[in-house]
């Protein structure tokens, strides 16, 4: 079993704490996405990124001493979004982490593949991004069949915790002998089920906590998750796609 998910746009790097284990398995295309946005313009990178100024002046400036083989974090380490703060790798226990470390894989725009310990440096660039490389017109196009290849090659059974933007770069390449199993996250509203940005990214990463604490390695276990006021509900899921909805917060009495 392989779980997917979805980096962070915010990174940080952390040179004292965890050693990174290896390099990530598509290093040599990283170098092509490395020297194609090296040869943009400030103002371009900026388009490409749709950030604030300062923000596009801090990731401008990273490019230029970018190094991808030295002073890197271990991915895990290096996200500092909501998911990855509902996570906490920082505080896992030994056999938590060695579970991520064997069952987590992160999506990259960037990276392609990341397992959690690979050394990474601080980066922006999104999977949807339109940046158009090697005659591709976009990263998805870029990454072509690669990543869904390097699942295949590894497990039968993937749990994505990944947004759909993330999610669309594996799952339509997938072999059919892999099970492709997506968790929803959301609250009942006139009868349909609405998911919001925020409470998603923490509900991904408490599930993947809470799989490392249990030590989860089949996709029918997930139906016990019980965080964050998250329950299973059998009459919106399927198969391959498991719903858990929000209850309702208890109104306290008057008086």
């Amino acid at each position: 079993m392989r779980i997917i998910a979805a980096p962070a746009k915010k990174m940080n790097m952390d040179l004292d704490g965890f050693a990174p284990e290896g390099l990530p398995r598509f290093l040599e295309k990283t170098r092509v996405l490395l020297a194609a946005l090296r040869e943009m313009t400030p103002e371009q990178l900026q388009k490409l990124w749709k950030c604030s100024d300062a923000l596009a002046a801090l990731n401008v400036e990273r490019l230029a001493d970018m190094d991808l083989e030295r002073r890197l974090t271990p991915a895990v380490m290096a996200y500092e979004g909501l998911q990855y703060r509902y996570l906490a790798p920082g505080v896992l226990e030994t056999e938590q982490l060695d579970y991520l470390r064997c069952h987590l894989r992160i999506l990259s725009g960037f990276y392609g593949l990341l397992s959690p310990f690979d050394g990474v440096t601080p980066y922006r660039l999104e999977m949807q991004a339109k940046l158009r490389v090697e005659g591709c017109r976009d990263l998805y196009g870029f990454w072509g069949s690669d990543l869904a290849r390097a699942l295949a090659e590894e497990t039968d059974l993937v749990i994505n915790l990944a947004s759909r933007e993330y999610s669309r770069a594996v799952e339509p390449f997938l072999p059919a002998s892999v099970r492709f199993v997506t968790c929803t996250f959301g609250e009942e509203k006139d009868g349909k089920v609405v998911e919001k940005g925020g409470a998603c990214k923490m509900a991904r990463g408490q599930m993947t906590r809470w799989m490392a604490q249990e030590g989860i390695t089949r996709a029918e276990d997930l139906k016990e998750f019980r965080d964050l006021d998250y329950r299973f509900a059998p009459a919106r899921s399927g198969e391959n796609h498991l719903v858990f909805l929000k209850e309702p917060a208890q109104r306290k009495p008057r008086g």
